[in-house]
Parts: structure tokens; sequence; C-alpha cells
């Protein structure tokens, strides 16, 4: 296998919050706590799981803009958790984000050529009129006419605005893309289409994604490989088809257990694993699994005692002490959900 373009090893993002009082003690949030995932060039890795289990603030801290507080980066040759000021702003052409909000995301003020054209501009790319051609160029990738770039966001509709977010990503010819959950605040159809111009931009520029969402149906349409994480940390990572034939951990199986189908909605709602209570609290995760609390399958040992992300078969990672291998496949606790 090729060397990897993106390498993240044990990271770590911790928030110190403000003392309650004069004499209270500081308290740590642990949003972020030994996340470790590789990614090749041209493929897509999906980070999934709820609100609040940490997976937008890994993305922001591979792209350096959440502080780094434990742990290894590195994208291509570049070591970029060791980066600062001029050394790190040099590698941010190498690496551009999608945001989530299509609206809040641009400048109203600004038109959409100048918005595209703002990379280059502040990285000094190019010459002005190939930094025009290049606009030109990317407009045209993204399915948008020529002379839609002197229009402001507002004249837009959201699909249009993502496309022009996508295209300003572009515009440095990066490596990485980080897809901040890109689709979440379009409507149905647009998502699809959004999806089909990723998918497409990806096989052209040969791109790398880092795909954060909450909806597994979006992530089995767009990704190569699938990490779940839960309270901080990844519980399972595995290629996509690998993980939707066969999730392994519980909270995989419950996640998956909520997806939504047309046929046999029926038999999924009798199947679907309703967790109880909420995640502990990142200032204080408790000593064994993270997830043991909830968990319809934990044992009195899962609450004392850590589990290691361990790789229990090829490419099929899993924090969970109840998941066997038998016959060469994965035994979790939990029965997956029946797809038809």
């Amino acid at each position: 296998m090729s060397t990897p373009l993106l390498v993240v090893e044990d990271l770590a993002v911790h928030f110190a919050r403000r003392k309650a009082g004069w004499f209270g003690a500081p308290e740590v949030v642990q949003a972020v706590d030994g996340v470790s995932f590789t990614l090749q060039r041209g493929k897509t890795l999906a980070i999934v799981g709820e609100s609040g289990s940490g997976k937008t603030t890994t993305a922001l801290a591979v792209m350096r803009l959440a502080p780094v507080t434990a742990g290894r980066i590195r994208l291509g040759d570049a070591d970029l958790h060791k980066l600062e000021g001029e050394a790190l702003r040099a590698q941010r052409k190498r690496m551009q984000i999608i945001f989530q909000d299509p609206y809040s995301s641009l400048n109203p003020r600004e038109r959409a050529g100048a918005a595209v054209r703002s990379p280059l501009d502040r990285m000094q790319i190019g010459t002005p009129a190939e930094r025009e051609a290049r606009v030109a160029e990317l407009f045209q990738a993204v399915g948008l006419r020529p002379e839609q770039r002197q229009l402001f966001p507002h004249q837009f509709s959201g699909g249009q605005r993502q496309r022009i977010n996508i295209a300003r990503a572009l515009a440095t010819n990066p490596d990485l893309v980080v897809c901040d959950e890109p689709v979440s605040a379009l409507d149905i159809a647009i998502r699809a289409q959004t999806l089909n111009l990723l998918s497409r931009l990806q096989r052209e520029f040969g791109l790398a994604y880092l795909f954060i969402s909450h909806d597994m149906a979006v992530v089995e349409h767009i990704c190569d490989e699938i990490a779940v994480m839960y309270l901080g940390q990844i519980v399972e990572r595995a290629p996509r088809r690998v993980f939707f034939g066969n999730p392994a951990h519980p909270y995989s199986v419950a996640l998956m257990s909520a997806v939504p189908t047309v046929q046999g909605a029926r038999q999924r709602a009798a199947q679907r694993i309703k967790l109880s209570g909420d995640p502990p609290s990142p200032i204080n995760p408790p000593p064994g699994c993270r997830f043991a609390g909830r968990c319809p399958a934990a044992e009195p040992a899962c609450a004392a005692e850590p589990v290691p992300l361990q790789e229990m078969a090829p490419g099929h990672w899993v924090r969970c002490r109840r998941v066997g291998v038998a016959g060469g496949r994965l035994n979790g606790p939990l029965q997956p959900p029946a797809f038809e």
C-alpha cells in the first residue's frame, strides 16, 4: 500500500475551563482523546457520531484551527502539529475546508468570484490574470455560469452557495479537503447533487476527503472508510463495505439501527436500539469504556477497565471487550439490523 497522505496519531484536544469560584478546581474538557487514523490520497474517510462526540473538533485540529494538546498530525512530509507562523501558513494551500452552513460561510458583501479568488490573493498564488483564469475554471468545474461571478451570495440558492464554497476550497489545488457536514443544511434533492459533485471532483483532481457527518446514509454513499466516534474516542473503524455489512461495536449497531429506510420500515422500527441516558461528561470521563453506561450489552468489567482500539480483523478496528472473532468474522454482542 502507498504511503498515506494524512497520518494522525494519538491526537488529543483538551480545552481548559474557568474555575468555578476562587477555590474551585480547574476543569478540562477532553473533547478529543487519543484519536488515530490514516487517509490515502484520492480516498474518503468519514468520521461519524452524535453531537458532542468530537468529530468536528478532530477535523478542526487536523486543519490546525483547533489547538493540538498532544499527538501527531502529518500531511505528506510536513509535521503539521509542529508548525507555527509562516511555516504553517505555507501549508494552508495543501488543505482546505468546506463548512456546514453555506449561508454564514460567505461574506454577504463579497461577490462570488472574489470569494473564490480570495485564497489565491491571500497566498499570492499566480499572477492576477492567472487567478482570474483559475476562478473561471473552478466556476465551470462546479457547474456555475461565468456571469455568476459578479453576483452576491444572496442572489444564489443554498445549493449554489455551497458550490461556491466548494470552488473556493479547490482554488489552491489542495491535497486534502475537510468536509464538515457539507450537505446537512441542504434539501434532499440538492444533497444528492452536491455529493455527486464532490465525488466527481475527487476523481478529477485526486482529492482526499475527511468527511464529517452524522448521517449514515450520506456516509455510505461517499466514503471509502468509516470511523465512529463516541465521547472523544474512535470506537470502530473499517472499510465501508465491511462496516455496513457487519458493524461490531454496540454503539455502531445502535447508530445503524436508526438509519431510515423506505422498504421494511416497520421491521427496522422494531429492530431499532434505543439508547437511554446521556453521554458522560467529557470533563470527567469514566475510567472504563465510555459507552458502558448506555450500552445494552455492558458487563461490570466494561465500566471498570479501559479497552484499547484493536485490529480484530484486517482493516477492522474495534474498541470493545465483548467483540470476538469466529470464522474470520467479527461477532459483536448486539445483532446488526437487517437491511432490505
